[in-house]
């Protein structure tokens, strides 16, 4: 297997090495697809600034779209010209906290349904307009009735939200404007985690008066896709870049620079090249991670890496719809027949961690003490021979066309470790459309992906996969153990946090170590490589790759 494994990186950096020779040209993106045109008058009244006080950064493909309502994976350019009630904090000891934002501070009511918010006095948006409780309450009923929202599960727990929503009503009742600077939110039933959903991408607050005249124009064309960030959105150039300006009357003060560039880069080569050439300053190694040994182990970059806890995990499905999948000797024997460290060694240059449940490290409840699932090849077999399948059985792993190198890669290494176990694995790549709409019929019979988090909070996880029925047939697992799906369920109404936390990590155990309902498989940590004329750069608490650039400086 060891050889295995070195012949595959061997490959890895073979391949990268000669793709370094020459560049692709960037690929078209959904948003192409799109009628709405990218509006070039701003760049027009004011030119594009020199590249020398603006943080270049790139992205491995264009945006569909940035409307935060709208999207549901691009959130650079929304993190960073539009503000939230609240946002998180990441502390230097892994940790992460709730702090305010354009609220300023909030009430809780003890049986923890009525939330009140203070809301900062003197906030406008960049086009003038001022930010009053009447845009908390916009912005809310917009994501229930605007027919592209896709992030309803933010907001669907207030009361009379569903209602709108379904059609059965005009406006939502728990969401009360008391005056300018105070509005009440009213929850269906206690749920703990409602902050931490505000503090996502998709929670950021809109002028009502601007974003309705915008329409369907609204993240697509800069001019009128406006907010109270620090940045304002410039231009877009449809596959070439996109351009923020700083906000110099921004309420929570100026950013460090004058702008941010995203450029669109997809070949990971490029991005190196680049890079070297001063032609960006931040390079995010998981967009690259055909490079990650180049620059770990290049004395050159040892003093510009820069590292953070992503907040996500790997995971292998496991459709129990499908024999012997069904059976949950074979899950545990499936989980004891993958090295999960030499994954993360061959193909990840060890950057990463292995996990051993479904709450990753730097989540809220993760769980150190959680006992290791082993590396375990012949206990794996004994499982296997118990289940009543000594001989091992057949099954198929699916994957999508727009995966990259490096998953097919780690495909390929994890059907040969169970081959080794008498499980033969075929291999079968889809288009991901069809990847979407046969995982929601439950017709997959096992894939590999990661989840990170929107909102720093196990409820995110645990309940996305398994909190109902619907959830767990959608996602293609079809884990249906009654218990489990009720005690997931009435967690998120738990009000005492040690109690609820205990709960989640009591279930944790019962899903992942008792029922074998995925494969646990690693986090990552989130890598990059920092020009030395940048300054006051983090990595961001967040599971997807964007980040927060207004303390980001220039030298």
């Amino acid at each position: 297997m060891k050889n295995c494994l070195s012949l595959l990186l061997a490959l890895c950096l073979l391949v990268s090495l000669l793709a370094g020779c020459g560049g692709s040209a960037p690929a078209a993106s959904a948003a192409e697809s799109t009628n709405a045109p990218r509006t070039e008058s701003a760049q027009e009244a004011a030119p594009a600034a020199p590249a020398t006080s603006y943080l270049q950064i790139c992205e491995p493909e264009d945006a569909d779209i940035i409307d935060p309502q709208v999207t549901t994976d691009y959130y650079t350019v929304g993190m960073n010209i539009f503000d939230r009630l609240v946002e998180v904090k990441a502390n230097g000891d892994g940790t992460s906290e709730i702090v305010p934002s354009l609220a300023t501070s909030w009430e809780i009511s003890d049986d923890g349904l009525q939330y009140t918010f203070t809301l900062a006095e003197g906030v406008k948006y960049t086009n003038g307009a001022d930010f009053t409780a009447s845009d908390v309450y916009y912005t809310i009923r917009r994501m229930m009735t605007y027919d592209k929202a896709r992030n309803r599960d933010i907001y669907d727990m207030i009361v009379g939200a569903q209602d709108v929503a379904d059609g059965n009503a005009q406006e939502i009742s728990g969401v009360e404007v008391l005056d300018d600077y105070h509005v009440t939110i009213t929850l269906n039933q206690p749920y703990a985690a409602f902050l931490a959903c505000l503090t996502t991408p998709g929670a950021s607050m809109f002028d009502e008066e601007t974003t309705e005249a915008a329409g369907d124009q609204f993240g697509i064309d800069p001019a009128v896709t406006i907010g109270t960030g620090h940045f304002i959105f410039e231009s877009w150039e449809l596959n070439s870049q996109m351009v923020l300006r700083a906000n110099p009357d921004c309420w929570a003060g100026a950013p460090k620079c004058d702008g941010v560039i995203i450029k669109v880069v997809p070949d990971e080569s490029t991005q190196r090249m680049m890079f070297e050439n001063g032609e960006l300053d931040l390079l995010d190694l998981d967009n690259a991670s055909s490079q990650l040994d180049y620059f770990l182990n290049n004395p050159d970059y040892k003093d510009q890496i820069a590292s953070g806890q992503r907040v996500g995990i790997n995971y292998i499905c496991l459709n129990q719809q499908y024999e012997p999948l069904d059976n949950v000797l074979v899950r545990r024997a499936l989980q004891r027949a993958v090295d999960r460290q030499a994954i993360i060694d061959a193909l990840y240059a060890g950057t990463g961690m292995v996990e051993n449940g479904i709450f990753p490290h730097g989540l809220i409840g993760f769980n150190p003490d959680l006992p290791e699932i082993p590396y375990d090849p012949e206990g794996a077999k004994a499982l296997l021979a118990e289940a009543g399948y000594p001989d091992g059985f057949d099954m198929e792993m699916i994957y999508t066309s727009d995966d990259g190198q490096t998953k097919k890669d780690m495909l390929a290494v994890i059907a040969d470790q169970w081959g080794e176990i008498g499980v033969r694995v075929t291999l079968r790549e889809i288009d991901d459309g069809s990847f979407s709409d046969m995982r929601a019929a439950g017709e997959l019979e096992a894939y590999q992906q990661n989840w990170s988090a929107d909102f720093n909070d196990p409820d995110n996880f645990i309940y996305t996969f398994w909190g109902t029925e619907e959830n767990s047939v959608r996602r293609g697992f079809n884990y249906l153990n009654p218990e489990a799906i009720g005690r997931i369920a009435a967690a998120r109404g738990i009000v005492d946090e040690q109690e609820r936390i205990a709960e989640y990590q009591a279930l944790e155990k019962l899903t992942i170590q008792e029922d074998a309902a995925w494969v646990p498989l690693f986090s990552r940590t989130h890598l990059y490589v920092v020009n030395p004329r940048v300054t006051g750069f983090t990595v961001s608490w967040n599971g997807w790759s964007s980040n927060y650039y207004h303390n980001v400086g220039i030298k």
